[in-house]
């Protein structure tokens, strides 16, 4: 089986995306430096079974899944991030976006509730990148506040106690639906909150903790 030029891929990736309209060049860079196909299984590394490039989600294992590259880099984009800012992600899964996230020199705390993800993601992710197993909708609340928090997984609504961990200034990007999703974007600004509704989106279910 020949072994695909992962730097093309990485290049042509990138090359999709500004045509679909993503022009943030930190976005854009850290995404063109991230292997992507190591936080995929090793099934789909190969394109006979799925290319790890591709703009499509991928299965990872344990119901969830990596999301396509356009929704990772639409969602940071949107974001506006600075380096050293302190983000949050909740749904660390395959640790593609946090790796991107580390890549574009922000502070990165992420949360995974699945054991076997976040042991996986721990392994592929540099020692830069904090990583909490457990419940995303307590948050991290030692750590807060936060410049910036992600969510790569869709609540029904809108987790009230992470709006409480965002900075003045703060600002957060979620999908929000079960059946019908779309991206959320937010803002602490002198004490209230600024949202509004975005692209329409699919999404794997944010898991709350049994406990």
């Amino acid at each position: 089986m020949s072994i695909p030029n992962r730097s093309q891929q990485r290049k042509d990736m990138v090359s999709l995306l500004e045509r679909m309209g993503i022009s943030d060049s930190r976005v854009l860079q850290a995404m063109g430096i991230v292997e992507r196909h190591l936080f995929v299984p090793e099934f789909y590394r190969f394109q006979q079974h799925g290319d790890p490039y591709g703009d499509y989600p991928l299965p990872i294992g344990c119901d969830q899944t990596i999301s396509q590259p356009f929704v990772v880099a639409y969602m940071l984009e949107k974001m506006k991030l600075i380096p050293g800012e302190k983000v949050l992600e909740i749904g660390t899964g395959s640790g593609y976006v946090a790796a991107v996230l580390d890549e574009m020199g922000v502070e990165v705390f992420t949360i995974e509730i699945i054991p076997e993800l976040a042991r996986r993601a721990t392994q592929a992710l540099s020692s830069r990148v904090h990583l909490l197993p457990g419940d995303g909708y307590s948050g991290w609340q030692e750590k807060a506040p936060f410049d910036a928090i992600i969510i790569s997984c869709a609540p029904t609504e809108i987790p009230r106690i992470l709006i409480g961990q965002l900075k003045e200034n703060g600002r957060m990007i979620l999908p929000v639906g079960k059946f019908s999703q779309r991206l959320v974007i937010l803002k602490r600004k002198d004490g209230k909150i600024q949202l509004k509704e975005d692209l329409a989106v699919r999404f794997v279910p944010m898991v709350k903790s049994r406990k």
